[in-house]
């Protein structure tokens, strides 16, 4: 355990009322009262040590994962991408990344370093915070397999090192100590050629493309499979691909995507979802779970 910073100067950028629609995936949403982006994890630490303790908190990487309501937030959102971004090898078969750096990001530098088991990351579009929070996975790689220390932050600023069995994890869920943030972990290996892993990432991101909207403004996969199911099949079957609400629509290429078309509203969004829920439960029998975290107010 690692005492929050003493010093209480804060070196990171303080908004106020900002627009988060340029920061998430869907391009939709309202503005949060505060965005805060750390110099660092010290400074990160002296932020939180400030903060009021019942005011929200949202975490906030690459926004892949969220859907913004359109009222916004009415708390302080942390902006990890381009802050928490140390990406280093430390010893022969580990790799420690911070939680802003890009998954695709880790995948490269891991397979540039000779490393295999993080090709997968690749086909992730979020940042190794968030893939740290929800046990994200592609291509049949899960994050929590390759973990072997998780770093974490308390609300106070307390910072911690946490072994693997500290935290209960399964299918995109992660169960951790506290109301503690994810800011780094340390990633156990193998070695592999740097040409084959390489080879293994352009093999996957030409999978990825030919399966899935790329070049979209959508969250990736909207749900988590059922058991032994695919979401996107039920959906599909559903009669729900390339059905809209307002701008927003149910990809024609991925069922599992609900893509922006350019003037959607995170209301309606937020509609499709719960259509897309109700319809799968009524034909198939099958409640389908969102992957996607729905934070904010209401307009």
């Amino acid at each position: 355990m690692m005492a929050a910073a003493e010093n209480t100067v804060l070196r990171g950028n303080l908004q106020l009322n900002v627009s988060l629609r340029t920061l998430n995936s869907w391009r939709v949403g309202g503005p949060a009262a505060r965005l805060y982006r750390p110099a660092d994890v010290d400074d990160l630490s002296v932020y939180l040590s400030t903060m009021e303790p019942g005011e929200l908190l949202i975490w906030l990487g690459l926004g892949s994962n969220l859907l913004i309501r359109d009222g916004g937030i009415k708390g302080t959102v942390i902006a990890l991408t381009g802050a928490l971004d140390r990406l280093e090898r430390i010893e022969p078969h580990r790799v420690h990344a911070e939680a802003g750096v890009p998954c695709a990001k880790v995948a490269r530098f891991a397979a540039k370093q000779g490393l295999t088991g993080a090709e997968f990351l690749a086909g992730i579009p979020g940042t190794m915070g968030g893939a740290l929070a929800m046990n994200s996975g592609a291509f049949g790689g899960e994050t929590w397999e390759r973990v072997v220390v998780a770093e974490t932050i308390e609300r106070n600023g307390t910072r911690h090192r946490r072994a693997v069995d500290e935290f209960k994890v399964s299918y995109r869920t992660v169960q951790r100590p506290r109301d503690e943030g994810f800011v780094g972990a340390i990633l156990q290996l193998q070695p592999c050629p740097a040409d084959e892993c390489l080879a293994k990432i352009r093999t996957l991101l030409s999978r990825r493309s030919n399966t899935q909207p790329m070049g979209t403004w959508s969250c990736g996969s909207v749900f988590r499979n059922p058991p032994n199911d695919y979401a996107a099949r039920l959906i599909e079957c559903s009669g729900l691909k390339g059905h809209c609400i307002g701008g927003a629509c149910v990809s024609e290429k991925h069922a599992n995507f609900i893509i922006n078309t350019g003037n959607a509203s995170a209301e309606d969004i937020e509609a499709l979802i719960q259509l897309i829920m109700s319809r799968v439960e009524t034909e198939h029998q099958v409640r389908l779970i969102p992957e996607v975290h729905i934070v904010g107010e209401r307009p």
